[in-house]
């Protein structure tokens, strides 16, 4: 399959004045941006690195650094990248870390020039990306879910060529359904329904993605089925297995950010139809499009303490705080299911923990 450009997983980085740190920051979101008592003054960058982790060796939220970058959402459109050997310094003056390079000294201090810089060669190849790209990259482009209303109308495979029940790549694979003109499919079949923590409603099922197919010939007669053949399988696809349209190559700038709304959301599920999730794993949580996220957004992740009896005031029952253990990094969403990349946590991600708005 085609891999989309890693440009696309690049935050954008803009050495700007201060003052546009917090152009679309709300105060309550600016007071928590705060360094490490133990912050470096400087870092050198190096391959392996990211600018979520690059961050997090200054900040206590490192989801927040756009503002100490002195970066905005509409700045995407004119980014600087960071490169391995460039040096990033924190600047405990203005507060802000900065990208720069020694070009001179004075007072055994380095001269820092701030002046753009061009790279001409193979820039996307060598630029640092804001989050593990390899880990969120099959997610971007492979079907996820699959919504309630969709199932029906979606193409599926009526047999293989001879008769064959199973089909791999290079194989003919028949199928009926409405086709809208499209040539290059995504194959999956539907797996576990996403089902909502609080109200137990089907809010989509989750796909396994199986393969591609390519139309050869299309059906010309409604009750003609048309010919596919398998260009890439994953695992063996089946009679019953549906087809979707490729999608085109998403190209996402990422920048972490608060929810455009006050967010309280529960885990559903961890990808993969394991118990538990650690740093780099994939989540679903209960919360789409339609309730203000959006790709960026981060939420943080609690565990629910539960309830303890007061003995001394009659065995009243006493709710205990919900214990913050991490944070979530939404990468795709759909209406009402989001996916998200766990990030730094310190106990695992359990169905059901809850997912929500940072403090």
């Amino acid at each position: 399959m085609k891999k989309f450009s890693t440009a696309g997983l690049l935050f954008a980085l803009a050495c700007t004045a201060a003052s546009a740190a917090t152009s679309t920051e709300t105060p309550s979101t600016a007071a928590k941006c705060q360094f490490l008592d133990n912050a470096p003054d400087q870092h050198q960058v190096v391959r392996g690195d990211t600018l979520w982790s690059i961050s997090g060796r200054f900040l206590q939220h490192p989801w927040c650094w756009p503002q100490v970058w002195g970066i905005n959402r509409e700045q995407i459109s004119n980014p600087h990248w960071i490169y391995p050997g460039q040096t990033v310094y924190f600047d405990r003056a203005s507060g802000q870390l900065r990208l720069a390079r020694s070009v001179g000294s004075e007072g055994g201090l380095p001269t820092v020039r701030m002046s753009p810089q061009i790279r001409m060669e193979n820039m996307a190849a060598d630029a640092i990306p804001a989050i593990p790209a390899s880990v969120i990259e099959p997610f971007l482009t492979q079907p996820l879910l699959i919504e309630e209303g969709r199932l029906a109308d979606a193409p599926r495979v009526l047999q293989g060529g001879d008769g064959h029940v199973y089909m791999g790549k290079g194989d003919v694979a028949y199928v009926r359904g409405r086709i809208d003109g499209d040539t290059v499919f995504q194959v999956y079949r539907p797996t576990q329904p996403l089902r909502d923590p609080d109200t137990g409603a089907i809010l989509g099922y989750e796909a396994a993605y199986l393969g591609t197919m390519k139309l050869t010939r299309a059906a010309r007669a409604d009750d003609e089925a048309h010919r596919f053949v398998v260009t890439s399988s994953v695992r063996e696809i089946g009679v019953g297995a549906q087809l979707v349209p490729m999608p085109p190559t998403p190209i996402v700038n990422y920048v972490p950010h608060r929810p455009q709304v006050e967010t309280s959301a529960r885990v559903m599920s961890v990808y993969g139809g394991v118990a538990y999730a650690g740093q780099n794993n994939v989540v679903t949580i209960n919360r789409g499009s339609r309730q203000g996220l959006d790709a960026g957004s981060v939420l943080e992740l609690y565990r629910r303490a539960g309830v303890v009896a007061d003995r001394a005031a009659g065995n009243q029952p006493v709710r205990l705080p919900d214990e913050r253990y991490g944070s979530v990094f939404v990468f795709r969403t759909f209406d009402n299911v989001s996916y998200g990349l766990v990030m730094q946590v310190t106990a695992p991600v359990r169905v059901g923990d809850v997912a929500r708005s940072p403090e």
